[in-house]
């Protein structure tokens, strides 16, 4: 009985798994290091379609179209900066997953540490204006 559950269990597993996978879809690479080259900037831009996944992770058909035009751009001889700012400039700073610090994105970047200063800030004001409790009022234990 253990053994039948414990294989349905490994069946499930295998399904939904199945399901999980993604492959990317096979490219002639020259040799090793550019194929290292591709996964690595494919890694560092954003799928615009599901916005939490990178292009190596998506399987969505736009992250496969800009899988295929990152891959063209390599092969036209352009260097990593050169295919992100292109992209950069197509689709905006939200491709990149490390966008850089600049006027528009300074909230992306400090809005986070300004919220914390703000909570801080709000909870220290709140503790200075608690009262003291009564308790602190009584001497030698005794009520009058």
């Amino acid at each position: 009985m253990i053994r039948r559950a414990l294989s349905m269990l490994l069946y499930a597993a295998l399904i939904v798994s199945a399901g999980v996978a993604v492959a990317i879809d096979p490219l002639p690479f020259a040799n090793p290091a550019e194929e290292l080259r591709f996964q690595q900037l494919v890694r560092e831009l954003r799928c615009l379609v599901c916005q939490n996944q990178n292009l190596a992770d998506s399987d969505a058909e736009l992250a496969k179209d800009l899988r295929a035009e990152v891959f063209e751009l390599m092969r036209s001889g352009k260097d990593d900066a050169q295919i992100k700012q292109f992209l950069t400039d197509r689709y905006g700073d939200f491709v990149l997953y490390k966008p850089p610090v600049k006027p528009g994105t300074w909230l992306l970047w400090f809005g986070p540490l300004l919220m914390l200063a703000i909570g801080i800030f709000l909870a220290r004001g709140q503790l200075r204006t608690r009262e003291p409790s009564a308790s602190t009022d009584d001497r030698d234990g005794e009520f009058s």
